[in-house]
């Protein structure tokens, strides 16, 4: 009888020790998906204008003829990007972005930037990619580039594409307005990237404007940045499903 007790007893043990007998897992509890920093249907958007008042800047004349390969690229006069005014002052390549007041983490894209050399020269002229999303740069001409950038917060990278069809991919690990590009071979070949480790902003078009959606209600600071109009901050509330309109005006060189 005491023996039948006792292989009871060691059976009891056996099994709570191995999770038995409906008993609580010895594991540790399954790990729980963290929850979105807001309700997706609360989310608003900010758009605007981004403009130049006053007389635009002359555009200067790229030459490309110490290039032949360039020069053969294009029938008709190039102007450098400096500066480019649409009707009624509207200006492009203005980026706009949150720059404080974003909560949470935002995992980069699965999708590349991609920084495209045609024409001998880069295509954007300014962008937006969030760090640790990938950057591919490709050289679509046939004759020789390099990718120079001179990030102060990110690694610097100065890489050759000597043949049509090559591509290159790096990433940024720190945030930073701007990254500036250029090519070593082609004196005006430059180019801006505004890293952020958030998706919340955008690049004004030919007509000045810029969209900004999926933004969580909250209180941000606004900036925009020209290359060469500097930088201007705005103050914004956006309420849920609330779309806030923010327009710019640079004053001119």
């Amino acid at each position: 009888m005491k023996k039948i007790v006792l292989i009871a007893f060691f059976a009891f043990v056996l099994m709570a020790a191995c999770g038995g007998g409906g008993g609580e897992e010895a594991s540790a509890p399954a790990a729980v998906a963290a929850a979105p920093a807001f309700d997706p249907a609360t989310a608003g958007a900010m758009t605007g204008t981004v403009t130049l008042e006053g007389e635009a800047p002359e555009m200067s004349t790229i030459q490309m003829a110490a290039d032949p390969n360039c020069a053969r690229l294009h029938s008709e006069t190039v102007t450098n990007e400096f500066v480019v005014v649409g009707e009624g002052g509207t200006l492009a390549n203005a980026f706009v972005y949150v720059k404080s007041g974003i909560e949470g983490s935002f995992p980069p894209p699965s999708e590349p930037v991609v920084l495209n050399q045609e024409g001998c020269l880069y295509s954007p002229h300014v962008m937006g990619i969030q760090v640790g999303q990938t950057l591919q740069v490709v050289n679509s001409d046939e004759t020789l580039h390099n990718i120079h950038a001179m990030p102060k917060n990110n690694k610097e990278f100065n890489i050759g594409q000597p043949i049509k069809g090559l591509k290159t991919e790096k990433t940024f690990d720190n945030v930073e307005v701007m990254v500036p590009f250029k090519c070593d071979v082609h004196k005006w070949m430059n180019s801006y990237a505004g890293v952020l480790d958030h998706p919340y902003f955008a690049v004004t078009g030919a007509d000045g404007s810029f969209n900004i959606p999926d933004l969580p209600p909250g209180d941000y600071v606004v900036e925009v940045w020209h290359e060469r109009l500097g930088t201007q901050e705005m103050n914004i509330t956006v309420g849920e499903k609330e779309t806030v309109e923010a327009n710019f005006a640079f004053g001119g060189e």
